[in-house]
């Protein structure tokens, strides 16, 4: 019942302060013979009498005054509420929990969402470091970070980077061992530094294209990992042959410390997406952290 009445509870509250009509249909916006109806059919359902009318004023009876007691103040809460939530446009506040892989973390979520720590110190940044397909928001997620054609479609993608490229490296000492490859098949004979999928538990295949050519390589190696830097470590102890985007390697490739091989076979690509769901009102503190990654 209070579920289907909280409008006629809100106008018993506001005729019993006010002490009249007239004022307080004024207030509540609404025609005094709406708001009559409104009181009388409340007393109908509550078959009791709420209010003792007069010809000049309006006052509680003894259920109505112990029902404005218990009720009114309950209303004066909600509104300071939804006041303190509508200040928190200008103060926004809360945490923002983000899922993506730690490269892209430390690479560009968090140098471009420090400013944005620093300027609104109540809003708080969570990060999963995760290479899995997260269901955000089954995992109460505000966003994840992925590739472009891995996301689904009822997701809202906003691309928050360049496109890249994939790199396949190799230390100079492992190369000294092992003969450059030429065309990516000729990784089967190579011992290549693999990552398992968190989502399926697989091995990711490496996808290579040159022209209208494209190939998938199944490679093998003694070594499997679940995050890009223990592989980037790997590579560069000349443990064996790495592919991952090539500005994991960058510095490294700059350095001369790993050497690139297959470039030609490598294109460039959409980069990475920061997704939502698509029917969830964004927090202030999220509208802040979208800016702040749209902006730049």
């Amino acid at each position: 019942m209070i579920k289907r009445n909280l409008n006629d509870l809100l106008s018993f509250v506001t005729v019993a302060r006010e002490g009249t009509f007239t004022r307080a249909a004024a207030q509540l916006g609404v025609t005094q013979s709406a708001l009559s109806q409104a009181i009388s059919g409340l007393e109908a359902r509550l078959q009791i009498r709420l209010l003792t009318r007069t010809t000049r004023s309006v006052s509680p009876t003894a259920a109505g005054e112990r029902l404005l007691q218990a009720i009114g103040n309950r209303f004066d809460e909600i509104e300071a509420e939804l006041d303190e939530l509508s200040a928190l446009r200008d103060k926004p506040a809360g945490t923002v929990r983000i899922t993506c892989g730690d490269h892209i973390q430390r690479t560009l979520l968090l140098p471009r969402l420090t400013p944005l720590l620093r300027e609104y110190p109540d809003i708080k940044l969570e990060f999963d470091i995760n290479y899995g397909f997260r269901d955000i928001v089954a995992d109460r997620f505000d966003a994840g970070v992925r590739l472009g054609d891995t996301i689904d479609k009822d997701m809202i993608a906003m691309p928050i980077g360049p496109p890249l490229r994939m790199a396949v490296v190799a230390a100079p000492a492992y190369f000294a061992a092992h003969p450059r490859p030429g065309k990516p098949h000729d990784l089967l004979g190579h011992n290549c530094i693999n990552m398992r999928m968190q989502s399926g538990g697989g091995l990711y295949a490496w996808e290579f294209q040159h022209k209208d050519q494209q190939v998938n390589v199944r490679v093998e190696g003694q070594l499997v990992f679940n995050t890009s830097p223990n592989i980037v470590d790997a590579a560069l102890a000349g443990l064996g042959v790495a592919w991952l985007p090539e500005e994991e390697f960058a510095p490294h490739i700059e350095d001369g410390r790993l050497i690139r091989v297959l470039e030609e076979w490598c294109p460039p690509f959409p980069g990475y997406y920061l997704y939502y769901p698509s029917r969830r009102q964004p927090s202030p503190a999220f509208s802040r952290v979208l800016e702040a990654l749209r902006s730049t």
